[in-house]
C-alpha cells in the first residue's frame, strides 16, 4: 500500500484565505441581496497597464510565425528580462547583482514555498510573528517545524519573532540563533517597514552567525520613504547571506498573469557549495520556465511608458490606503501601516478576537477583511485591510465601518 507524507497531516485546519472564502460564500448564499465589499485578499483590481498590454499583443503575434515562435524558456529566464531586472531593480540602486544571479519564475509565492527544498531538514527557521502563512506551512510540509501546539497556535521547532505595537511591528533579534531567517519588508500583513540601517543590522547578524536570510520584497514598489531599502542588496555584505524574492503581482498587476523572480548571489555559500548552483539544479529539474509572452510583458514593466503607468497605478492603491487609514483613525480605531505598503493593520475594538471582528464586519458592514490571528499568535486582536480594491468601494467600505 502506498504511503503519504505525514508532514502534510500536521497542518492544522485549512489555509487562511480558503477559510475566509468559505465563510464569505456561505454568508453570500444566505444573504443574496447584500453587496459585499472585499478588502481581504491582496489581489489587484486595476487593469494591466497599456504598455504591458501592447507588449503582450506583440509577443502573441510573434508566436504566430515560425521564424519568431518560442518554445521552452531558458532555465534562468530570457536574457532580455533578466538584464532589465538587473539594471533597474539592482544596479541603478547601487546593488551588485548580475543577470545570471536572477532566476525568473511564475511568482514569489511559489519560490517562497520551494526555496526551502535546498536546505537540510534540521535547519532551524525564524519567522516574524505575524507572518505570511506560506513561510511556515511549507516548512511544516518539509518536516522542519516540529509539533503543533493548538493552545498557542505555534510550532515547537519554529522561532517566532514577535512584531507588536511595542516594537513598532518590527522584529528584534531572536534569543536563539536560527539557521534560516524569513523577513518581509514592506511587511505583509502589518504594512510595517524597517530602515536601511535596521536592515543592515540583520545582514550583519546573519553573516556573524552563519544564517541565511530569505528576504521577501514583493511590496518594494510601494515604498515612499527615503530611509527604507528597496532591496536587501543595498546593504553591505548581503551577497554572502541573503536570497531575495520579488514579484510582478503587486507592482504591475500580474496576479492573473504570473511572473516573479528569485535572486541568489554566487557569493552565498555553505562551505564550498554555492546555493546558486543548487537552485539552478532544482530550477532546471522541476520548472519549465515562465512563458515567453509573459516574460515580454515583464520586460515592458521597465520601459519608460511602463514605469510611468505603474507609478500612477501604485499611487492609486496608496490613495486607497490613505482613505482607509484616515477613515479608521477618524472613527477611533488604532491603525498602522498604509505608508510604504498597501496594507492597513488595525487593532480590533472592544477586546474582540480577530475572527469575532471578521464576523462583525461581514454581518454588520458587509465588508471582508483578514483576521490577524490567521498570520500567527501575535496577530490575535488585530485585523488586516487591503488597499487593492477600487476607489469607490474603498470609500463605501469605510463609510459602512464608521456607521457600525
Amino acid at each position: 500500500m502506498f504511503k503519504i507524507n505525514d508532514n502534510y497531516l500536521k497542518l492544522p485546519g485549512s489555509y487562511l484565505f480558503s477559510t475566509i472564502a468559505k465563510k464569505v460564500n456561505a454568508y453570500s448564499e444566505a444573504n443574496p441581496d447584500k453587496n459585499i465589499i472585499r478588502l481581504g485578499i491582496g489581489d489587484v483590481t486595476q487593469p494591466l497597464a497599456p504598455a504591458i498590454i501592447d507588449s503582450l499583443h506583440k509577443a502573441v503575434d510573434e508566436m504566430g510565425h515560425a521564424e519568431t515562435f518560442h518554445g521552452y524558456a531558458p532555465d534562468l529566464g530570457y536574457e532580455f528580462l533578466r538584464n532589465a531586472i538587473a539594471k533597474n531593480d539592482y544596479q541603478d540602486r547601487g546593488a551588485d547583482i548580475k543577470a545570471d544571479e536572477i532566476f525568473v519564475s511564475d511568482g514569489a509565492k511559489c519560490d517562497s514555498g520551494n526555496i526551502q527544498e535546498i536546505f537540510a531538514q534540521d535547519n532551524k527557521i525564524a519567522v516574524c510573528d505575524p507572518v505570511y502563512p506560506v513561510y511556515v506551512d511549507t516548512n511544516v510540509m518539509a518536516g522542519r517545524a516540529g509539533t503543533y501546539d493548538k493552545a498557542t497556535e505555534t510550532w515547537s521547532d519554529v522561532i517566532y519573532m514577535p512584531c507588536t505595537a511595542e516594537n513598532n511591528f518590527a522584529p528584534d533579534f531572536p534569543s536563539e540563533v536560527p539557521d534560516i531567517i524569513y523577513l518581509c519588508f514592506p511587511n505583509n500583513p502589518t504594512g510595517s517597514t524597517i530602515t536601511k540601517d535596521q536592515l543592515q543590522g540583520w545582514v550583519d547578524y546573519a553573516n556573524k552567525n552563519g544564517c541565511v536570510i530569505i528576504y521577501d520584497a514583493a511590496y518594494e514598489a510601494y515604498i515612499s520613504e527615503d530611509n527604507v531599502a528597496h532591496t536587501i542588496y543595498e546593504c553591505e555584505g548581503a551577497r554572502t547571506c541573503a536570497i531575495e524574492l520579488k514579484s510582478f503581482s503587486k507592482n504591475a498587476g500580474f496576479t492573473g498573469v504570473r511572473l516573479g523572480y528569485t535572486v541568489i548571489p554566487k557569493d552565498l555559500k555553505c562551505g564550498d557549495t554555492q546555493l546558486h548552483a543548487l537552485w539552478a539544479r532544482r530550477h532546471g529539474t522541476k520548472y519549465n520556465g515562465a512563458p515567453y509572452i509573459v516574460q515580454r510583458a515583464g520586460e515592458a514593466v521597465y520601459s519608460e511608458a511602463g514605469k510611468a503607468q505603474l507609478k500612477e497605478q501604485v499611487g492609486y492603491y496608496m490613495n486607497n490606503a490613505k482613505v482607509i487609514f484616515n477613515g479608521l483613525q477618524d472613527a477611533g480605531y488604532t491603525v498602522s501601516g498604509g505608508v510604504n505598503a498597501p496594507y492597513i493593520w488595525l487593532k480590533t475594538p472592544d477586546n474582540m478576537t480577530s475572527w469575532e471582528f471578521f464576523d462583525h464586519l461581514l454581518e454588520d458592514a458587509n465588508v471582508v477583511g483578514t483576521p490577524g490571528s490567521g498570520f500567527g499568535p501575535s496577530g490575535e486582536g488585530y485585523f488586516r485591510l487591503t488597499a487593492f480594491g477600487n476607489y469607490e468601494n474603498t470609500v463605501e467600505a469605510i463609510e459602512r465601518i464608521k456607521r457600525m
